[in-house]
């Protein structure tokens, strides 16, 4: 049986801004996922993301920022790995595509767009309910009727830790 050296890896999607309850979820979020040994994945481009890929540095994670331009990010860039792909709004699809799930936060057209690719890829979506914005409406709304992933809400870090669970992407570490 062969070893398996990849980690879990979500993406982070969205946005919110600072002092909301959405953006310390956020923060709140990218610490869980270091904990429990998911690499997060995050554009760090907007506070909620750049937020989430900070808190999961603290906690000692790892984070992949896949970024729009072709040149490296500042050396603060809050990443452990940047990867600059010089697709503008095209690395939309790099996002859907990089991790097991997507966590969705609030969110504007740029989020959507990355939801609706995620989907059509059957990654599950993980989206914050009951504090405003895009994410909210997910569970009611999918992006189209044909069902191509579970859409699992959360509104608490304990139901996040739930879902990702029931996805199967916590492992026990030693």
């Amino acid at each position: 049986m062969a070893t398996s050296h990849r980690r879990p890896q979500v993406c982070v999607l969205g946005s919110a801004e600072p002092g909301s309850a959405a953006y310390a979820l956020a923060g709140d979020a990218g610490a869980l996922l270091a904990r429990l040994g998911i690499t997060v994945v995050s554009g760090c481009g907007s506070p909620a993301t750049r937020v989430a890929a900070e808190r999961a540095i603290e906690e000692g994670g790892l984070v992949v920022s896949v970024v729009p331009p072709d040149e490296m990010p500042p050396a603060d860039w809050p990443a452990t790995v940047a990867i600059p792909c010089g697709m503008g709004d095209a690395r939309n699809l790099l996002m859907a595509l990089a991790g097991d799930a997507c966590i969705v936060i609030g969110g504007r057209a740029g989020t959507i767009s990355e939801v609706c690719l995620a989907w059509l890829h059957k990654r599950p979506l993980l989206p914050l309910v009951g504090c405003g914005g895009w994410s909210d409406e997910l569970p009611s709304h999918p992006p189209d009727e044909r069902q191509n992933s579970p859409i699992l809400p959360w509104s608490s870090t304990a139901e996040l830790e739930q879902q990702l669970h029931a996805l199967g992407l916590v492992h026990i570490r030693a």
